[in-house]
């Protein structure tokens, strides 16, 4: 009897109004995993814009990520360069390339320390040259069992600037 009095004198539908309560909250509750699969669907890759997929860029090699290096962007390898044994070029060079992701001046991290490498070979034009060879190649096994990256990218004189200056690091 109640129902019929609200109705009588023009109040909302009870029913409808328990609907739309209903919608209200299967919206709300559902509008945050909406916001979480469109978030996804933005970072999938995408080769016409130019997106990239970050479970391939962790398959892939360091030799491989390094032979794609944009060297003009560095602005190494680029240039001839023509300093004295343990000049500034070889230090700028080496804190433009990668070299200090693995190597330090005193500290060895994932390769040797530079002054390291400097105390167990002597500055003579064979080492320069055999340094810069393995800077631009890559090697293993004279500093144990991990693997130099190598940087196809650099020049060979660039590469015996930086190998001169880190044999100038000598204590």
């Amino acid at each position: 009897m109640d129902f019929y009095f609200v109705n009588k004198f023009n109040f909302p539908n009870m029913s409808f109004i328990r609907t739309q309560v209903i919608f209200a909250k299967k919206a709300i509750l559902l509008l945050p995993f909406i916001a979480l699969v469109a978030s996804c669907k933005s970072n999938s890759s995408d080769k016409k814009t130019g997106g990239t997929d970050s479970s391939a860029s962790v398959k892939q090699t360091a030799k491989a990520r390094n032979s794609e290096a944009d060297t003009s962007a560095m602005k190494i390898g680029t240039e001839p360069t023509g300093g004295g044994a343990g000049s500034n070029i070889g230090k700028d060079l080496i804190a433009k390339a990668d070299c200090n992701t693995c190597h330090k001046l005193d500290t060895k991290l994932i390769g040797p320390a530079f002054q390291d490498i400097a105390a167990k070979y002597p500055a003579s034009e064979a080492n320069i040259e055999m340094l810069s060879k393995k800077i631009i190649t890559g090697g293993k096994g004279n500093w144990g069992d991990i693997a130099m990256t190598p940087h196809p990218s650099l020049s060979e004189s660039d590469a015996k600037e930086m190998a001169k200056y880190v044999l100038s690091l000598k204590k």
